[in-house]
């Protein structure tokens, strides 16, 4: 078993980002410093993480002293307790099966409500829309919704999905006025869109090296070319 440091000045390093991001990593862990910034987790804080299969999520926030729900859909694999045993915070983890359109706690539950690449999946906005007022429901005041997103992207990202992606048709990409409209009602948001090219990597290595051109062309290419969401809603 793995013992180390736990608390809110954790953060992960290379090999841990692999866990909790899995993939195009350089990318996607980017919003693990925008939720830093823009709310600060502190040990003891109650969490509830969404579309956990692999339960990395749930793993960033016990290392940083939470008490952490990590929850799914499907039963979870035997290899994601394994996991959180081997990394030391098995105790501060508990697992729930959980649809997020009807969340089976009570309102004023959670410091912190949290999911990775996990709306897109429910495919229509009605249900979209009903599992974010699920998350504001179940959160205390002054909690915080910590998510990151897949984006509708520029025309070529659409084009691409359709071609490449199995199951593209089945999944809903947010838009920026999903984000506007999720905003009513929480007191306070932070919202960045990012990423360009390094989603067009066949594999994990060539993403890496395309989201190195990505920090380049960011700033010289229009907002909704970016095909990630990261977003920070206070109740």
């Amino acid at each position: 078993m793995e013992t180390s440091k736990s608390g809110s000045g954790f953060f992960p390093d290379k090999e841990d980002l692999q866990h909790i991001i899995q993939w195009d990593v350089r990318n996607w862990s980017k919003v693990l410093r925008f939720w830093e910034k823009h709310f600060a987790v502190r040990p003891g804080m109650k969490v509830l993480a969404l579309g956990e299969r692999e339960g990395g999520l749930s793993f960033y926030f016990a290392k940083k002293g939470c008490e952490v729900v990590c929850s799914d859909y499907n039963e979870f694999p035997e290899t994601t307790k394994t996991f959180h045993t081997e990394k030391g915070i098995d105790s501060q983890i508990s697992y729930a099966r959980i649809d997020m359109r009807q969340i089976a706690f009570p309102d004023n539950s959670f410091d912190v409500v949290t999911f990775k690449s996990v709306l897109g999946a429910l495919g229509n906005k009605e249900d979209q829309d009903q599992a974010i007022a699920e998350m504001k429901r179940v959160l205390k005041p002054a909690g915080a919704l910590l998510f990151a997103e897949n984006a509708v992207g520029s025309a070529l990202h659409r084009s691409l999905r359709k071609r490449h992606v199995n199951w593209a048709h089945r999944w809903r990409y947010i838009s920026r006025d999903d984000v506007q409209g999720w905003c009513t009602g929480f007191s306070k948001s932070n919202f960045k869109r990012y990423g360009a090219l390094a989603v067009f990597g066949r594999s994990e290595k060539q993403r890496s090296f395309l989201s190195y051109i990505d920090s380049v062309v960011i700033p010289m290419t229009p907002a909704s070319w970016r095909y990630i969401y990261f977003g920070v809603m206070i109740k």
